[in-house]
């Protein structure tokens, strides 16, 4: 199998030096794939990306762009097959490979949803509120996300050949950016597959995704200032790429996920025999295991209470020694090997830098079993576990991985003594702590947060916890220091780092010309015709209705009292008002909200088809049995809706709802929500 490139719209093959990918379990020859000196011209590829998959993607709305990673992750899962075939022969287990191929596709679908659900459909995102920026309003600011022009380029690690790439070129084309993929060559050969499935499937336009299965070669030499550079792995690799002058000079956005010293901990409430401790030893033997250590989020330093320490190592010892290593295929098997000799060796030389702090306590490099595979030619490794006892003056343990099934046990005394250490590890992508005691919890968040990327606390009620090692899309992944500094995923956050936040500023009208979304202030359009007459398409945004007036009275407060039983003493008793901020008996806020829907409510049957929902409701002034009210609804936004089956077309529109009481005060704000039925031409 030769791995080939998708550049400037066609398939390349190999050319120049050629490297071979061998078989994890057994050292066979997989694929060849350029090395040095290949035939792909970068500097063209990333202004291919630019000039025409940046325009491409920008021609699309938001909410385009959302469906188009829906319909892809629909493709891919049809396809997973093939990837699970390839991902063994990495060494992966089903498992390993259940959390790559199934994760990275499940993650193209939770982005496409947040993207649909909480983005502004249209060509830019409306982002907060509007801010006043003069004492009249006749001047205000608004902050808008636009998509970059530029093209994202993303490097990627061999552990996770699908989710690395599906990760990060999710909320790339989200945000309308193009992508080039750059992943490990040591494990190219999965992604080059999906790879090919992603151009087959026609869904994105031509120039959004370019691949890239060799050397990344010269390309973030001509990288700019639109662009995007992405990097996932060692701390030293993205070193050397963040001081590159291209990236300096052009000012280049960038982000390095990179390998970290993470710690999981036991609480010293967490007793052998408790749900705690038992879950506790089963997460760490899982992050040894899973993926054979080979994870950015692989728990490295244990910290155990110094009087459980003992009790910890029998436990997680006894069950490291169930799970066998070997063939992932063959029965039995629970570890597969590492990705490569390569791999092996350099975990074998940053175990010998740790052995100079700590000793084994549990495995052996130079005799172990292998069930299935080849002990010789494959990449096996057993697991490998540490202790450093008196972790707090030593070195080693906080600085040196040993990127495999390696983990270190260190013993602490206080919880201070606990911070210190977990502090010690430079900045970590992930913290697990298991414990039921809620304030140690808060200790520990107070002492380490600004250390990581994510906090993950387990007890006896957090049944379905996602793992210390999952990152999930809707959830920050990164972290300081020694981490990177960078951060993925977290939701639309992660759209974000693919767009630029820009300041609007003008008039109200102008201003709302601009963002399609009425802004207080800006013109309205007065209309003899009802806006609930209206279908979607008619509707324009700033329509305004100004309704009759209506007088409250005492009847009006004590029958809304009677059927709500709301009987809140400003609305009921007289007598109880003294020291009160009210002057005498008040209406009910939720009934001047419901009269004002009697007076803007249209009673015949026409294009709104429901009430939606009600948002931001606020009441600013008190009223009073005697005084009148009146509303102003005017058409603040409009979205179409993605239609069910058999339902009918429509959108979402959202109405500024405005009540005024006779001196002309405003006492209560809302935006309320309706269906609208679309005609569909």
């Amino acid at each position: 199998m030769k791995l080939q490139s998708y550049a400037l719209g066609e398939w390349v093959m190999p050319s120049g030096e050629i490297n071979q990918l061998n078989n994890a379990i057994n050292g066979s020859l997989v694929a060849e794939i350029s090395g040095m000196g290949d035939s792909l011209d970068r500097k063209a590829m990333l202004e291919y990306a630019r000039t025409v998959g940046g325009k491409n993607l920008r021609a699309y709305s938001i909410h385009d762009r959302g469906r188009m990673l829906k319909a892809l992750a629909f493709y891919l899962m049809e396809r997973k097959a093939r990837y699970y075939e390839l991902s063994y022969l990495t060494g992966a287990t089903k498992m390993d490979a259940w959390i790559d191929v199934e994760g990275g596709i499940g993650t193209l679908f939770t982005f496409a949803s947040k993207i649909r659900r909480e983005m502004s459909d249209g060509a830019f995102h409306i982002d907060g509120n509007v801010e006043l920026l003069s004492k009249e309003n006749t001047f205000v600011g608004q902050h808008i996300y636009v998509p970059r022009e530029g093209v994202a380029v993303h490097i990627n690690a061999f552990n996770f050949p699908v989710w690395g790439m599906l990760e990060k070129m999710a909320p790339s084309i989200g945000g309308g950016m193009p992508v080039i993929i750059k992943p490990s060559p040591t494990s190219a050969y999965v992604a080059e597959a999906m790879a090919h499935d992603i151009i087959e499937s026609g869904i994105l336009p031509e120039g959004a995704f370019q691949f890239i299965s060799g050397e990344p070669g010269d390309i973030l030499e001509h990288v700019d200032s639109q662009d995007v550079v992405t990097v996932t792995g060692s701390a030293e690799t993205g070193k050397k790429i963040r001081r590159m002058d291209s990236i300096v000079n052009n000012s280049v956005r960038f982000n390095m996920e990179a390998d970290s010293l993470n710690f999981s901990m036991l609480g010293a409430d967490a007793k052998p025999g408790s749900l705690e401790f038992d879950l506790f030893v089963q997460e760490v033997q899982r992050e040894m295991t899973i993926k054979a250590g080979q994870r950015c989020t692989a728990i490295r330093r244990i910290l155990v209470p110094e009087g459980l320490t003992d009790a910890f190592q029998d436990a997680l010892t006894t069950k490291l020694a169930k799970y066998k290593l070997g063939d992932p295929s063959a029965e039995g098997v629970k570890m597969g090997p590492l990705v490569s000799h390569n791999q092996v060796d350099n975990v074998k030389v940053n175990l010998n830098k740790l052995l100079t702090e700590s000793e084994i306590v549990y495995g052996d490099l130079d005799n172990f079993d292998v069930i299935g595979g080849n002990r010789n030619d494959g990449a096996f490794l057993p697991h490998i576990l540490l202790r450093a006892d008196d972790a707090i003056n030593k070195t080693a343990p906080h600085t040196t991985e040993a990127f495999g099934p390696v983990s270190t046990i260190m013993p602490y005394k206080t919880t201070d003594e606990a911070i210190e250490l977990i502090k010690k590890g430079g900045g970590s992508l992930v913290g697990s702590i298991f414990t039921n005691d809620m304030e140690f919890s808060r200790d520990i968040t107070i002492g380490t947060a600004a250390y990581h990327g994510r906090l993950h606390f387990v007890n006896r009620d957090a049944i379905e916890n996602t793992g210390h090692g999952s990152p999930m899309p809707q959830m920050t992944h990164g972290g300081p220091g020694r981490a990177g500094g960078g951060e993925e995923l977290g939701g639309i956050r992660s759209v974000f780092h693919f767009m630029q936040r820009t300041a609007i500023q003008g008039h109200p009208t102008h201003v709302s010309k601009i963002t399609r979304e009425y802004i207080v202030g800006a013109e309205r359009n007065f209309d003899v015709r009802h806006p609930f007459t209206k279908y979607f398409e008619e509707l324009q945004i700033g329509d305004t209705l100004t309704t009759h007036k209506r007088s409250i009275t005492e009847t009006d407060i004590v029958n809304f009292t009677g059927i709500s039983w709301d009987n809140f003493y400003a609305h009921t008793d007289t007598t109880s008002l003294e020291g009160s901020i009210f002057e005498r008996r008040v209406a009910h806020g939720y009934f001047i909200i419901s009269a004002a829907a009697g007076l803007f409510v249209n009673p015949n049957p026409g294009p709104v088809l429901a009430n939606y929902g009600l948002d931001e409701l606020r009441f600013t002034q008190p009223v009073y049995a005697g005084d009148t009210i009146y509303t102003k609804l005017t058409c603040k936004s409009k979205q179409e809706k993605e239609p069910r089956e058999d339902e009918k077309l429509q959108g979402v529109v959202k109405w500024l709802v405005e009540v005024f009481n006779q001196e002309e005060e405003l006492i209560a704000l809302a935006t309320i929500l309706t269906l609208v039925e679309r005609k569909g031409e």
